[in-house]
């Protein structure tokens, strides 16, 4: 019974840990965004996509980290927002190399394994918003 405790205070662990860092990215733009989207549009000046879906993307992406950061830290719903991490993790990569920035690739690549262990061992997610604990 311990081991199982354990392995669930493990998973609590790594995805807050993660969790935090999907909500600290979204909160720390959401109240500079235009600086951090005319920043976003700067830098993808010279690749193939085209500056709207760089504008709508850094727009959108502050508020996407804060919700799937919520999602991830509670624990409520862990599937859709670990799927939801996942998918905005890709479109990040996507970018990263479209701009050849591979520094950013690799640290992304991180977030994808991590999102990868909790999705797989999502049956730990015992501390989670809505869930029975007994302690």
């Amino acid at each position: 019974m311990t081991f199982d405790k354990n392995k669930a205070l493990a998973y609590l662990f790594l995805r807050a840990s993660i969790g935090l860092s999907f909500f600290g990215h979204g909160l720390v733009r959401i109240p500079k965004l235009f600086v951090f989207r005319d920043w976003m549009v700067g830098s993808f000046a010279k690749s193939m996509l085209p500056e709207p879906i760089t504008y709508a993307f850094a727009t959108i992406l502050p508020f996407a980290e804060l919700l799937i950061g919520l999602l991830i830290i509670s624990g409520w719903r862990i599937r859709i927002g670990l799927l939801s991490g996942a998918i905005l993790v890709c479109t990040l990569i996507f970018g990263s190399c479209l701009i050849e920035n591979w520094e950013a690739v690799s640290a992304q690549l991180i977030y994808a394994i991590i999102l990868f262990v909790l999705l797989c061992f999502a049956e730990h997610n015992r501390y989670a918003f809505g869930s029975k604990i007994s302690v």
